[in-house]
């Protein structure tokens, strides 16, 4: 009895999986719709637990509004922290604010920065991850807990293998940041896990005027396009 109790709910399991590749389906075409028309945008990450009085909330606040006045949309994760002083910047300097937001227990809420009619919802991280990548001309990362490291490391990993085309990464902070460089520097390519020109992937900023120079370079002689 205990086995066939147990194959009618594997089963059912089984369907509800089927069932919601439909509503994966309505995110990536409400995403891809959405997005396909903001025209160049820079992402910025960082952790939602930053406060508004913190030395990086400021800095991001000020990185995004140079970002935006340098003709750049800006997206975020939609939520608080890092991500609201990203739209805040963006808000600011009244540049493209996008929020790509996500459904979770804690954390996550609306900032008020977003413009209204760029804010997307999403059940699922991967399909969200999707829409920073492909429509990101750059990527600004700023300190952040274990979902920024997944997307910084997203990219780096979906370049590393020409899945997409390089675009700039640029790490702000060198007192959080290089612990983990000196770490992929010295024990990564120590071991060979790595090759010396991975290195080149990411490059790190401690000011909105390098950060601005890093993207601006980048693109000197390149033609925005979504990345794949």
């Amino acid at each position: 009895m205990r086995k066939e109790q147990h194959h009618k709910g594997w089963n059912e399991i089984k369907t509800n999986d089927s069932w919601a590749l439909f509503k994966i389906m309505g995110e990536f075409v409400n995403g891809y719709e959405k997005l396909s028309v903001i025209g160049p945008c820079i992402s910025i990450f960082g952790s939602a637990r930053t406060k508004e009085s913190d030395h990086y909330y400021e800095l991001a606040v000020k990185i995004s509004k140079s970002i935006a006045e340098a003709g750049y949309g800006i997206i975020t994760g939609g939520g608080p922290g890092i991500m609201e002083a990203g739209n805040k910047g963006a808000h600011l300097a009244g540049g493209t604010s996008v929020g790509l937001n996500i459904d979770l227990p804690f954390e996550q809420h609306y900032n008020p920065y977003i413009d209204s009619d760029k804010s997307l919802d999403f059940d699922y991280f991967f399909v969200r991850k999707v829409m920073f990548v492909k429509y990101s001309q750059g990527f600004v990362v700023m300190p952040g807990g274990f979902g920024t490291l997944d997307e910084l490391f997203e990219a780096i990993t979906l370049i590393q293998t020409n899945k997409i085309e390089k675009f700039p990464i640029v790490l702000v902070g060198s007192d959080y940041w290089k612990g983990l460089l000196e770490w992929i520097k010295q024990t990564m390519l120590t071991m060979g896990n790595i090759s010396p020109h991975d290195l080149d992937l990411v490059t790190l900023a401690d000011t909105e005027e390098e950060v601005v120079e890093i993207i601006d370079a980048f693109y000197k002689e390149r033609i925005f396009s979504p990345n794949f």
